[in-house]
């Protein structure tokens, strides 16, 4: 009965902590406030990594704005698909009780999903048109 508890006071602070993020990046523009951190890869090297320009797009896309979002990171309309697809998964096992395999799971989709970021971190440091879209 306690791990039960400890399970729900974990899952309900885990829940907070995702809203007051969320909440942070709707109510800041990581553009305009020094409060974000920059990325060091990119401060170190003068290279995009994968993740760059995802504070920004994060921002834009809890204001409604997808394509501005996607200019500044494709990855995370990856992103969003993926963690749409895990909390389908989620809901359907917890509220529905069935229990569907996750492709996910599956390593030939993540062998996919890795190329997918490598090749993107690649690309997006190529300064010739059209890969200098990639940029953030």
């Amino acid at each position: 009965m306690v791990g039960f508890k400890f399970k729900i006071v974990l899952k309900i602070i885990g829940v907070v902590a995702i809203l007051g993020l969320l909440s942070l990046y709707f109510f800041l523009d990581p553009s305009k406030v020094a409060l974000f951190p920059k990325c060091p890869f990119y401060s170190f090297t003068g290279f995009y990594c994968p993740g760059c320009g995802s504070q920004r797009a994060a921002h834009q896309f809890l204001h409604g704005h997808f394509l501005e979002g996607l200019k500044h990171n494709f990855l995370i309309g990856l992103l969003v698909l993926i963690l749409s697809y895990q909390l389908f998964i989620f809901s359907m096992k917890t509220f529905f009780n069935k229990d569907i395999k996750n492709l996910l799971h599956n390593s030939k989709v993540t062998f996919g999903i890795l190329v997918s970021v490598i090749l993107f971190w690649i690309l997006r440091n190529i300064n010739i048109f059209p890969f200098s879209f990639l940029a953030p």
